[in-house]
């Protein structure tokens, strides 16, 4: 298992909030420990007390994205770097659940929590799978949908560095956003083409002044 997989960990806790349309999906203990996904030992440790501790660190972790997503890199290493010295993890060579041809084991480097409760233990491995992914793609690879309201947390894994949006149906929404502002834009071209020509001919008044040169 790579490393940067547990990158995963910091985007599922950032995205349980919407704070532009007021969501907050992080309201009890069994959303806490659905958070962990398969690893049910980890997520038995929750108790009501994580709800709120869970909260705080989706706060700071979400400010990493924040910050990234500004392109002010370097605030964006130092509030990573401010998570994983307040939640250390022991990487570890493990080989449980991954066998090769020969039943022998496929060691792989895994990480081990050995914290006091259950926030502890999720925004370690959180902390540690964000700053695997960041020093091995870059910071510019953190990014926030555009797709307003969303602002949905999401790792950009495009070859080109191209990904805008958290998902596939954000980026339809917004596709299809712009597609009728620039019609709408269409629409009112003609009009104002045509009330900028009108304003442009002379009136019938100037059109009928000719020089007098009876005098002359």
């Amino acid at each position: 298992m790579e490393l940067a997989y547990y990158s995963d960990y910091a985007v599922r806790l950032v995205n349980t909030e919407e704070p532009a349309r007021g969501k907050d999906a992080l309201t009890s203990v069994e959303a806490v420990r659905d958070l962990f996904g398969p690893s049910q030992s980890a997520a038995r440790r929750a108790t009501d007390a994580d709800v709120t501790r869970f909260r705080s660190v989706r706060a700071r972790l979400r400010s990493v994205f924040e910050a990234a997503d500004a392109g002010e890199e370097r605030l964006a290493v130092d509030l990573l770097n401010s998570l994983l010295l307040e939640f250390p993890v022991s990487p570890q060579i493990s080989g449980h659940d991954f066998r090769d041809d020969d039943g022998r084991p496929l060691w792989h480097m895994h990480l081990a929590d050995h914290p006091s409760n259950a926030t502890a233990g999720y925004a370690a491995i959180a902390a540690m799978g964000l700053a695997f992914h960041l020093t091995e793609y870059g910071v510019d690879r953190l990014g926030l949908c555009e797709a307003a309201p969303c602002r949905n947390a999401y790792l950009d894994t495009s070859t080109n560095r191209s990904r805008r949006y958290c998902s596939d149906r954000c980026a339809t929404r917004a596709n299809v956003a712009a597609y009728r502002a620039r019609k709408r834009l269409e629409a009112d071209r003609p009009e104002r083409t045509g009330l900028a020509a009108d304003s442009a001919q002379p009136s019938s008044a100037q059109g009928d002044r000719r020089p007098d040169l009876r005098g002359r």
